[in-house]
This record gives structure tokens, sequence and C-alpha cells, in this order.
């Protein structure tokens, strides 16, 4: 008896364990070659609930995981890029993708032939193709191949329970023949996968015991029911550092899997399962080969029952969104009166198996640098053009220069976790460029404050600038200011690595430079010619010099994003 058990759990758990990791190399495959069609994808659904729903299908099909999909939408509604009710739209659809894997698994009729074939294959096309998308296309087929190898094994070990009447007995015990069993057989099944946080391992590990007649139709189908509610576990993971926004993400999650099981559950024995058994007849039926008993139908089933479950949720949800998205919000309302800010979602990397997901994140808070720093320069401007202190507008600047130095270490920090894996040659030079343009903005707001500081020495030696001074230095900001932005708009449209995007770049920039050159003769003439005072002139020399240091970092900022040196 022991020796049964100890070797069913070895092979069992190896299975396990080899589904598991087909499953990671799957989906990073898969994203790798997706990339950032996957991403804009993702982003784009924002016109129509459908389009939404539409997106999180297919998405979650090109994954083959619901849980990384998840995952970025938290991260969306926590960096302001999506809304609730658009990230909610998406969940629903991703729900009704990920039961692709089920019916993959369902119909594959030779898994160890076929999963030993495809592992064999694509492990020459992973190590010995010099191609970085092959190789990928390789990685997601050995995925796809260990899953089906894993799966083979699951179900070989649980070949020896079958014939053990004492094992029998004990799954017997979650046999769902009543309410409050079928209950206790979805409590289970959502512990099992809230541990292993996969419902395709939970969904192979329902299906071996089914197969080999260990539990019966009515438990295995009910187990598909409790991993829909314990998938969710990945959400709040994701969401634990994060804002407000990103937990309502994992709420909403969370509570469409609960509500919708808790609805069906009292229909599942009286009505669910007559007409599963009306469609599959013969599902609950053994087939005898060799002595061994199976029921080959009711993985196709399980499948069947996991489809229609989940479309039963996106019936039950898409035409409530709007008000469903605002009872989240009262559910979870902000721990302040003021709107938080959004800032880098820490991602556990248990979690996300691919920098994919991360580097996007990263991208999203380089913008929000970005816009920061626009609104920087503004209200400079609306200093420089005024004599008159404004404390409010002094303060704002010093503020958002103190946040941009934590988003700035937030991001380096976040980032450079990931370039210590390999990773795709796309992704390592984009997570590369976000490094570097988040350190060129950060010191563009340095500058900002200094200007600040130096315009501040000057009202303490109760001077101010001369018309014709402040005329010179508006122009160059003016400058400063619309090569900034024409840089950040090359960042927004995310024109990494076209070295062809910013033909005026360089041109622009030494525009600046003969500007700032002409401004700074002037001056010292004016010096020369005691028309102006020294004091005033040094001022004005400092600014001068901060502005060209800005000129600098933003040019900086331009050949990151094409990838120059």
């Amino acid at each position: 008896m022991f020796n049964i058990i100890a070797v069913t759990l070895l092979t069992v758990l190896g299975g396990l364990g080899i589904f598991l990791l087909g499953m990671k190399h799957l989906s990073e495959g898969l994203q790798a070659v997706s990339g950032k069609r996957l991403r804009r994808f993702v982003a784009a659904a924002t016109t129509t609930r459908l389009a939404g729903v539409l997106t999180g299908v297919i998405t979650t099909v090109i994954v083959q995981s619901s849980s990384v999909i998840t995952v970025m939408l938290v991260g969306f509604v926590n960096t302001q890029l999506m809304t609730l009710a658009q990230a909610i739209n998406v969940i629903i659809g991703s729900h009704i993708g990920t039961t692709a894997t089920a019916w993959l698994i369902s119909v594959i009729p030779s898994m160890d032939l076929l999963g030993l074939g495809m592992i064999s294959g694509a492990s020459f096309c992973y190590f010995f193709s010099s191609k970085e998308k092959l190789r990928n296309i390789g990685l997601a087929c050995l995925g796809f191949g260990l899953i089906f190898f894993g799966l083979d094994l699951m179900k070989d070990g649980m070949a020896p329970i079958a014939k053990s009447a004492e094992i029998k007995a004990w799954f017997a015990t979650l046999d769902a023949t009543t309410f409050w069993s079928s209950v206790k057989c979805v409590l289970a099944s959502a512990a099992l996968t809230a541990v292993i946080q996969s419902s395709a391992a939970t969904t192979a590990i329902a299906m071996a015991l089914a197969l080999q007649g260990i539990i019966s139709f009515e438990t295995a189908c009910a187990a598909v029911l409790g991993m829909n509610i314990g998938t969710t576990i990945t959400a709040w993971l994701a969401a634990m550092n994060s804002t407000t926004d990103g937990k309502r993400a994992a709420l909403a999650h969370t509570l469409i899997n609960t509500i919708g099981v808790l609805i069906f559950l009292p229909f599942f024995l009286p009505v669910v399962m007559p007409f599963i058994k009306s469609i599959f007849p013969l599902a609950a039926q053994g087939v005898v080969s060799n002595g061994v008993t199976t029921f080959p139908q009711i993985p196709v089933a399980m499948a069947c029952l996991h489809t229609g479950f989940n479309v039963f949720n996106t019936v039950l949800f898409v035409p409530i969104v709007i008000p469903f998205a605002r009872l989240v919000e009262k559910l979870l309302p902000y721990r302040q009166a003021t709107v938080e800010t959004p800032r880098l979602t820490i991602l556990d990397t248990r979690i996300i198996h691919t920098p994919e997901v991360a580097v996007e994140q990263a991208y999203h808070e380089v913008l929000f640098m970005a816009d920061s720093n626009d609104d920087l320069l503004a209200t400079f401007r609306k200093l420089l053009a005024g004599d008159e202190e404004n404390t409010q507008l002094e303060d704002h600047i010093l503020h958002r220069e103190a946040i941009l130095d934590v988003v700035q270490r937030e991001i380096t920090d976040f980032l450079g976790h990931f370039l210590t894996v390999r990773l795709p040659r796309d992704v390592a030079f984009r997570a590369r460029a976000l490094l570097r343009i988040t350190d060129e903005l950060e010191s563009v707001s340095d500058e900002v404050a200094a200007l600040l500081k130096m315009l501040r020495r000057l009202r303490s030696m109760h001077l101010s600038f001369t018309d014709k001074g402040r005329e010179e230095l508006l122009e160059v900001h003016d400058r400063i200011a619309a090569f900034a932005e024409s840089l950040h708009s090359a960042l927004k449209d995310d024109l990494f690595g076209n070295p062809n995007q910013l033909p005026q770049m360089r041109t622009d920039a030494a525009g600046i430079k003969s500007l700032t050159h002409d401004i700074r003769t002037r001056h010292l003439e004016r010096l020369e010619g005691s028309s102006a005072n020294p004091a005033e002139i040094v001022v004005c020399m400092d600014i001068i010099n901060a502005y060209v240091r800005i000129k600098e970092e933003y040019l900086n900022v331009g050949d990151a994003i094409i990838g120059g040196k």
C-alpha cells in the first residue's frame, strides 16, 4: 500500500511539475512571439463592451494563461491606462479564452507520443536556431510538448489508484451527489488551484482522476467550478502592492467568478448535469482495455462545462458592467479623500514568468515622468514670465520633483531585476532604453528645481530681469519645451529602435545651442557696456546653462529611443 502511494505521488507530482513547466515555456514563447502587438491589442480594448470581451478571449487563447492577462489588466488599471469597467470586460473574455487549454487537453488522442514528438522537434529549434523568432516558436512548442508529456505522466500515475479500493474510498468522500457535497468539491478545487496558481493544472488533475474512474463525473464537473474561484488568487498577488484601482480589478475578478459559481451551484445537480449527460450520454460509461476501465469521454464533457459556465458568466455580467464597476468601487473605496497618484506596480516574478508585461508597466511609468516634466516646464515658465513670487507654483515644482525621484528609483530597481535574466532581444533593448530615459527625465526635473532656486536667488537680492533679458530667457525656454514635446511624442508613439523616426532631433538641438550661444554673447556685451546689473547677468547665465543641460538630457532621451549611442 505504501509503495503504491509513494510511486503514485512521485509520478503525479513529477507530471504536474512538467506540466507547469510546459505552461511557463508555452506562455513565455507565445508572448515573446506576439510581443508588442499583444500589449497594444489589450490596451486598445477601450471602445465597446464586445471589443473588450473579444480582446480577453483572443489574448488569453494566444498566451494560454488567463493569469498573465489578468495581471496585465491589474497593471493597466493601476497606471490608469484602462478604466475599471474596461478591464472587467477583458477579464470576462479571458475567462472564456482560458477554457481553450481544457479543450486542447481533452481532444488530444495520444498525449505521450505527441508530447515526446513535440519536445524532440522543438528542442532542436530552440537550442540550435540562430533566429530569435524561431527560438521563441520553439520554446512555445517545447511548452506544448511538456504539457502533453506531463499530462500523460499524471494519467499513468493515477492508474494504480484505480485498483486500490482504500484510496478510491477516500476519494469517494468528495463525491458530488448532494448540494453540500458539491459545495465541498468546489471548495477543495478552489483551494488546490489557489495553491498551484494554475486552473489549467487543476483541470488536468481532475481530468486524469476522472479518466481513471477515481472520481465521479459529477465530482470532476464540480471541480471545474471551483478552479474558476481559485485562479483569482493570482490577481490578488499582483495587486498586493498596487493602488486601490489595481486592487479593485483583482476584486472584480474574484467577484465575477464567485458570484457566477454561487448562482450556478443550485442548478448544478438538478439541471446542469442532466443537460451535460444528454449531450454526452456515454461520458459516465467506462471502456475496458487490457483489464483497465477508463472514461475517455469525461474530459470533453468537462471542457464543455468549463466553456459553458464562463459563457453563462459573460451573459450575466456584460450587460451590467458599469453598475458592477460602481459596486466594486463602493466595496473598495479610496483610503484618502484625494485621488491616489498611480505608482509603479511591484509585480511578483513568481506570477509573471516573462518580463514583457513588467517592461510595459515601466514604460507607462516613464510616460508619467515625461508628462510630469512637461508640467514642470510649463509651471516654471509662469514663474519666469512674472515678477511676483507664487508660493503655490513653487511648491508644486518641488513636490513634483520629489515624486519623480521616487518613481525613477522604483523603475531602476524594478527593471534591473529583469535585466539579470535572458530576455528576447527587443525586450532587452526596450528595458535598457527605459532605464536610460528614466535617468535623463529625472535629471530634467532636477534641473527645473535648480532653475527655481536660481530665480529665488535673484529675488533674494531684490533684483529682477530686464524686459530684454526676460524675453530672451523665455525664447530659450519655449525652444526647449518644444524640443521636449517632440521627444515625448516619439516616446508616446512607441518609436523605439527606429533611427529614422527623429530626423530633426539633432538639427533642433543645434538650433538651441546656437540660440543660447547668441544670448550668452548679448548678455556679456550688456555687462561690458555697464547696461545691466552684474548679479542679474550671472543668474541669467546660470539659467541658460541649466537650459543647455536640459537640452542635452533630452537629446540623450532621443538617442535612447532610436537606439543611438
